[in-house]
């Protein structure tokens, strides 16, 4: 399913069901080698040649789905399932797109998408500077057409003609695709989506159809998207909405289809599976899609697929070595327990992947805390990390590499900035801190941090530090949440940080303590030092934004935003606007990209830690196991899934 069109991802957590549920006998899942080491269920036949290949895949998820309604913000055991009934349309990766449903992928250069200027006049719909919409009156500061850059920027006068760019995206279904009862898909069932989509009633998210102009087919087959004049976007490449039954819903409205049920409303799509069945708390049950576009293909292999609900990690290594399982996903947290799974994987029980995602773990520093937006005064904390050198030092003292070997099996990677390794964007011209106390003892001294005790385990203390009275102590308030991993983790970076003099304070929290929205809460109400989490990317595209001064949560703006550091860099927010107004097919999109690169490698509002792990763990012989850096979603390929002996590991 495309990002752009659903509910924002944000802050991602796990939620487990609760309870182990039961399995009817009817749907016992295929089954897989034992290891009677460590499962008390009765052993199973081995895979062998001559077995026939089971009928039956049964993905166990960390969670139970929240809805089956694209529109109703799907959890990610939702998508998982949606995934098997809506293939694509477009698959989005960190470092492109691949069509699904779609001919190919709009480009410039192809023609199909295109960057024209349009005059616009007083009243009009556009997008200013800022990127939002409104409406052009006296005084909106515009970009005019061939301007990406504030210093072309003007503001308009009501009265002077105007011309604006203008963006058209256009995109062509394949032929021949049937909805999985049978009835044409067309483009107009994607513009019913996206009148769907822009129903106040629908909790969609809204920023792109706030910016768009028009939606609309151009014959069955063709559907084109308009975006307002002013509104340039990099990833226009798959800004088709999903489509959606139009013959089967549109007698409902978008109010009515948010509280229809599975009898009244059920999930209908063109994907490689057909919804069967949904028992609460146990599992979802679907069937082979006898239309599917790829069926030729003799995909999907499997007549049914069975999407079990477990609450934990444990169930789930359990339930894969009994043969309840046939594939764990991603959502059951399985990093935590690497050792095991590899262990169980040298005794041919299973096999398990691990790939860096682009979800990444950082530390953010406080820079400017919420208490800062009215004035500094005596009786606020003191200003720690104004001066760049002390952040820059942090970032010098934390072992980061010792994080990956110890705690992720040297699996994952470091990123040096906000751009994750792998991306096409990350720049290779940067500064990069790798783990050097020595580099940090001397950023630290040349701030005036100083060892005052001779003591190199203690606290350094200010001596004409920029902002700090002197004697201050270098103890930092560490907060992040009680899971396992991250309490591994911040006990390594507690102690190669003491190495160089820095302290910390470290708390754990729940996280409905450490992420609960508003000035109360400590990490969007911005009250602390040092702050370990994890925050989702949303697309294709690094997300500068969120290290922009508009991004601050503050009270003015009602705590809304994620740049919980207070980072401010006019520079740095100037060049994110163009970034966000330079397409991919521009000479100039990754010099653009690289200098923001640079800025924040200097500046460091956070420290990324390492980029989380997905790892999935799959009987010996399951096939096609495609773990994908690149995407948030595991299960983009699996119409391609398969079991054989042939892929006995």
């Amino acid at each position: 399913m495309n990002l752009k069109k659903l509910p924002l991802l944000g802050l991602i957590f796990a939620l487990m069901a609760c309870g182990l549920p039961t399995f009817p006998a009817a749907l016992t899942p295929s089954a897989a080698p034992q290891n009677t080491a460590t499962s008390e269920a009765s052993p199973s036949p081995q895979a062998s040649p001559t077995l026939a290949a089971p009928s039956t895949l049964t993905i166990c998820l960390g969670q139970e789905p929240n809805t089956l309604y694209p529109y109703d913000k799907p959890n990610l055991a939702a998508r998982a399932v949606l995934a098997a009934l809506y293939d694509g349309p477009i698959d989005v990766f960190t470092n492109g797109y691949q069509p699904v449903i779609v001919e190919s992928i709009p480009s410039l250069a192809k023609g199909d998408a295109q960057r024209v200027p349009v005059k616009v006049k007083r009243g009009d719909p556009v997008t200013d500077v800022n990127g939002s919409p409104v409406i052009l009156e006296t005084g909106t500061q515009v970009y005019p057409a061939g301007c990406a850059d504030l210093a072309c920027s003007l503001r308009f006068d009501g009265q002077t003609s105007l011309e604006m760019d203008q963006m058209t995206v256009t995109f062509h279904l394949k032929p021949g695709l049937l909805w999985s009862d049978g009835i044409p898909l067309t483009a107009a069932d994607s513009v019913y989506a996206f009148t769907l989509a822009s129903d106040p009633a629908t909790p969609a998210e809204k920023y792109l159809l706030d910016r768009t102009q028009r939606y609309e087919t151009i014959d069955d087959l063709t559907v084109q998207w308009w975006g307002r004049p002013g509104f340039l976007d990099p990833t226009y490449a798959d800004n088709f909405w999903s489509p959606l039954p139009h013959h089967a819903w549109g007698t409902l409205s978008a109010a009515d289809l948010l509280r229809a049920d599975l009898t009244t409303r059920p999930p209908l799509g063109w994907g490689a599976y057909v919804f069967k069945e949904w028992q609460p708390g146990q599992y979802i049950q679907l069937e082979k899609n006898p239309n599917y576009f790829r069926a030729a293909e003799n995909l999907p292999t499997f007549q049914s697929l069975v999407f079990r609900f477990l609450p934990d990690t444990e169930s789930g290594i359990s339930g894969l070595t009994a043969g309840e399982c046939d594939l764990l996903d991603a959502s059951l947290r399985l990093e935590g327990q690497l050792n095991l799974l590899q262990e169980l994987q040298n005794k041919n029980t299973l096999q398990v992947v691990a790939a860096p995602s682009p979800l990444m773990e950082r530390l953010d520093l406080g820079i400017n805390p919420a208490s800062y937006d009215d004035g500094i005064s005596a009786a606020e904390r003191p200003n720690l990390f104004a001066d760049v050198r002390t952040r820059q030092a942090i970032a010098a003292c934390l072992d980061r590499e010792k994080v990956n070997q110890t705690v992720l099996n040297g699996l994952s990677a470091i990123p040096d900035t906000f751009v994750p390794v792998g991306h096409p964007l990350r720049s290779e011209e940067l500064t990069r801190y790798t783990y050097d106390p020595n580099l940090g003892v001397t950023l630290l001294e040349q701030a005036g941090w100083k060892d005052d005790d001779g003591n190199p385990s203690t606290p350094r203390k200010a001596l004409n530090v920029s902002g700090v009275p002197n004697g201050t102590p270098l103890l930092l308030r560490y907060l992040t949440t009680s899971a396992l991993q991250r309490r591994q983790v911040s006990e390594i970076l507690h102690t190669s940080l003491a190495a160089c003099g820095i302290g910390l304070e470290i708390t754990y929290l729940t996280p409905e303590e450490l992420y609960a929205p508003g000035g109360a809460g400590p990490l969007f109400g911005r009250q602390f030092d040092l702050a370990e989490y994890a925050i989702s990317p949303l697309g294709s595209e690094p997300a500068c934004a969120a290290f922009t001064t508009q991004a601050i949560p503050s009270a003015a703006n009602g705590w809304i935003g994620v740049n919980v550091s207070g980072y401010k860099n006019p520079d740095f927010d100037a060049l994110c606007q163009q970034a966000q107004r330079t397409l991919p097919d521009d000479p100039s999109y990754a010099s653009v990209w690289a200098q923001l690169q640079s800025i924040y490698a200097n500046d460091l509002p956070s420290l990324p830690l390492y980029q989380r792990l997905k790892v999935v763990a799959a009987r010996p012989d399951f096939c096609n196991l495609n773990v994908d850096s690149t995407t948030l979603f595991d299960l983009w390929n699996l119409e391609e899934y398969a079991i054989s002996a042939a892929c006995q590991r």
